[in-house]
């Protein structure tokens, strides 16, 4: 693939990149799964925020920039080359957002979208629940209408960054009389909204990444209804295709990932002599990063064309989930002992940066939906097979 840029295209690369060289923290900020670290994170969305690089590809008069499909694959390019803060916003920026646009209502788009890119707003998501896990057909939390609100009750579990987040989105049962996807509403749900209790879940690495949220008798005003009553499921699979898709994982992450794993196989020479395998690993993982970059360029020129993106998001998932667990496994290898050393060890490995990866590397395959269910959708719907 020869890939080519307008001479417009090309300015923007060079306004991204001179702004990221002169405002990126040359200080790293702490752990977004902290409450300091969380909020500076927020500060550092509302920079981007008030510099219209935020969310450049939401139409202006929403907080974004208007840029096309192939300018956000620049940005994210730029983004990762200079090393820029995570996003802690994603579920709201890049989950929410895009589903506002395609089913909620203009009230809800301007009430939301420009709080969402400033991150004024912090959301979670409210997927999964005790015994509904992968399995979203089998959630039980209830709202019940009661005038021009629903009474919501049930638990979310799992729900990533509800620990110091503002809103959540999710799923719940509108009709008593429903099974499996019927029946189900997606809600817009403030969590300091009286009734609602959180308690912080740990990730591996020890920190609140995760939180199980309670709804006792909670009141959402039915305004915060998405997608009509009953319409839930629908909606919520938009919402999984942007997870599983190009939007939450852009290949510039990865590509990046690739090339520092190149740097570290480069300064230790004497693995090499241990580990012959290494060097296929390190140069598989740096080609499967290429070519999921090309693959992006490619799906973003279907999508100008028109076409629309369904079924094949899963096999997005199962390839940016898997190439980042394989990069982060190669990493290990070439540390050995000493990757397992977190960042306040002297002697630990670019801050401990690896392990930290690692760590967060093995969920991949799991959450968006897990590999094996993704793997049953390909086959199913792409390739027409019989189900199992």
């Amino acid at each position: 693939m020869q890939l080519t840029y307008t001479d417009s295209q090309k300015a923007f690369r060079s306004e991204v990149r001179e702004w990221l060289r002169d405002n990126v923290p040359r200080t790293p900020l702490a752990s977004y799964d902290t409450r300091e670290g969380f909020e500076q994170h927020r500060q550092w969305e509302g920079r981007l925020y008030a510099n219209r690089l935020s969310m450049v590809m939401w139409p202006e008069h929403l907080g974004g920039r208007g840029c096309d499909l192939i300018e956000w694959l620049i940005f994210e390019e730029e983004y990762y080359a200079a090393g820029a803060p995570m996003r802690v916003n994603q579920n709201g920026q890049l989950l929410l957002g895009p589903t506002l646009m395609e089913f909620g209502t203009e009230e809800q788009k301007r009430r939301f979208l420009p709080r969402i890119a400033s991150s004024e707003d912090m959301w979670a998501q409210g997927w999964s629940e005790p015994n509904a896990g992968s399995d979203m057909a089998a959630i039980r939390s209830k709202a019940t209408a009661d005038g021009d609100h629903y009474v919501v009750n049930g638990q979310k579990t799992w729900s990533t960054r509800a620990t110091f987040a503002d809103w959540i989105f999710g799923l719940f049962r509108t009709d008593p009389a429903s099974s499996r996807h019927h029946g189900l509403s997606y809600l817009l749900v403030p969590l300091d909204a009286p009734g609602v209790t959180i308690r912080p879940i740990k990730a591996l690495n020890g920190k609140d990444a995760f939180a199980e949220v309670f709804f006792d008798d909670v009141r959402v005003p039915a305004a915060n209804l998405v997608g009509g009553e009953g319409q839930g499921w629908n909606v919520a699979m938009a919402t999984a295709g942007f997870e599983r898709g190009l939007l939450l994982r852009s290949p510039a992450r990865f590509q990046q990932t690739a090339q520092r794993l190149v740097d570290l196989y480069k300064a230790h020479p004497e693995v090499a002599e241990r580990d012959p395998g290494l060097r296929d690993a390190v140069i598989d993982s740096w080609m499967g990063a290429q070519a999921y970059a090309y693959s992006a360029y490619h799906t973003v020129g279907l999508i100008g064309k028109g076409a629309k993106i369904g079924a094949e998001s899963s096999i997005n998932k199962v390839v940016w989930s898997e190439l980042d667990l394989k990069m982060h496994e190669t990493a290990m290898r070439i540390l050995g002992a000493r990757g397992e050393l977190r960042g306040n060890a002297p002697e630990a490995v670019d801050g401990g940066s690896w392990l930290e990866g690692f760590l967060f590397a093995q969920a991949g395959p799991i959450y968006a939906g897990t590999n094996e269910i993704q793997r049953n959708i390909i086959a199913e719907r792409m390739l027409g097979l019989p189900k199992a």
